[in-house]
């Protein structure tokens, strides 16, 4: 049975659908009076007095209203909010609203971000929250959130970063209606203050020459200095990249990149064993040692 289908009660004929709406609309307002009588309520006590009412205590007076929605579990309410002559009026219900309208903001746009749909994204607000964002309304968080993140990275890099890790996550990303791999470029600086810091963060198409020489020039523009030692895989266009931009910075391959491709050739059952032979030669304190520690352990 529909929702709008009529049920025969003897000779009653009951509407389902609009007795729905009805009480629907009955419940929604009286929320939207209650919340409007309680920001007179507030209001009043603010000015320490009813409206109109004369009174030696009197701090200040109403100066009119503005209209503000609210989505409850009732529906949309509209508030009637007080203003006052000279006093600020702070409501908890106004707060209230505040942080849950920063939260509903920050949930669409990680949706978004995660790879959901608009469409998605619009069925599931309605799920949660009873209300259907429109596709405008996601468009415009995402400009917003956008905007934020292109001030990130293309802020000033402050101070010197002696030591630099470079390197690149491939991202699956749907693109015209396919999924596709997407390499993104993340430089991670340890500054002379011995903290991390992420100095920036580009998607290229792949991880070529021109892309890293893209990004490490963005990195250079936007004043990377102090640069003693890069570390990252042994991807060849990354190194002659870092040759090219930063000639007076050693390189050292990131050892745990070197890790991986050494497991890649070594059968499942041995990976431990030859972790810990690794683990060992690093942790020499010099070369000559590292070098009597990896003879020691090919020679077992």
């Amino acid at each position: 049975m529909s929702d709008d289908t009529p049920t025969a009660l003897g000779a009653l004929q009951i509407d389902e659908g609009k007795l729905r709406g009805h009480v629907d609309e009955v419940v929604r307002s009286s929320v939207e009076q209650t919340l409007n009588g309680l920001l007179d309520a507030e209001a009043e006590q603010i000015c320490k007095a009813q409206r109109y009412e004369r009174s030696p205590e009197r701090a200040d007076s109403r100066a009119g209203h503005y209209e503000r929605k609210l989505e409850t579990k009732a529906g949309e309410v509209t508030l009637r909010v007080p203003k006052l002559r000279r006093l600020p009026f702070e409501t908890a219900i106004i707060e209230r609203y505040r942080r849950r309208e920063a939260s509903v903001e920050e949930s669409l746009v990680e949706m978004y971000l995660a790879g959901v749909s608009v469409r998605r994204v619009e069925d599931i607000t309605e799920a949660l929250w009873g209300t259907r964002v429109s596709s405008s309304t996601v468009s415009r968080l995402n400009q917003k959130i956008y905007r934020h993140i292109e001030a990130w990275r293309n802020r000033d890099i402050t101070g010197e970063f002696p030591y630099v890790y470079l390197d690149g996550v491939v991202l699956k990303r749907s693109w015209a209606g396919e999924v596709r791999n997407i390499s993104v470029l993340v430089a991670i600086g340890v500054g002379t203050d011995g903290f991390r810091q992420i100095l920036g963060v580009a998607e290229g198409q792949k991880e070529d020459l021109e892309g890293w020489r893209g990004f490490l020039r963005h990195l250079k523009d936007r004043g990377l200095k102090g640069v003693r030692l890069i570390i990252s895989d042994a991807c060849r266009g990354l190194v002659e990249a870092v040759a090219e931009l930063f000639p007076q910075s050693a390189w050292q391959r990131c050892a745990v990149h070197f890790y991986r491709n050494v497991f890649s050739h070594v059968p499942n059952g041995k990976v431990a064993e030859v972790a810990r032979m690794l683990k060992a030669i690093h942790a020499q304190e010099s070369r000559r040692s590292a070098q009597a520690k990896a003879t020691e352990s090919s020679s077992d």
